[in-house]
């Protein structure tokens, strides 16, 4: 999968534990760090295609997720290895920073 999917409070289970590591970039318009990591993981997802799946989830319009995994600060990212939680990675950094904390996790 090259790009991000969206996620929803109703398909975030499903396609976590769908995937061998599968990272989520929790989110919101109105948040400017946000704005500024979201073509980083464009880019990872196009990158990572086959090792990594990549979603975005709207904390504003999905609060149940936001709640369940008590994100306080966004962007934050969860990274999920086979359905469980194994790394959450909080604020805007820039890609050489970003991308070994989420690649340690596959293999």
């Amino acid at each position: 999968m090259s790009e991000p999917m969206d996620l929803t409070d109703s398909t975030f289970e499903a396609e976590c534990a769908k995937h061998d590591v599968f990272v989520v970039d929790c989110w919101a318009p109105w948040c400017g760090p946000c704005r500024m990591i979201s073509p980083i993981v464009d880019e990872m997802a196009r990158d990572h295609t086959g090792k990594v799946a990549y979603g975005k989830l709207n904390v504003d319009d999905n609060q149940g997720v936001a709640a369940k995994h008590r994100i306080m600060s966004i962007p934050t990212l969860l990274v999920f290895k086979k359905g469980k939680l194994v790394d959450r990675i909080t604020g805007a950094m820039p890609r050489q920073t970003l991308e070994p904390k989420i690649l340690k996790h596959v293999g």
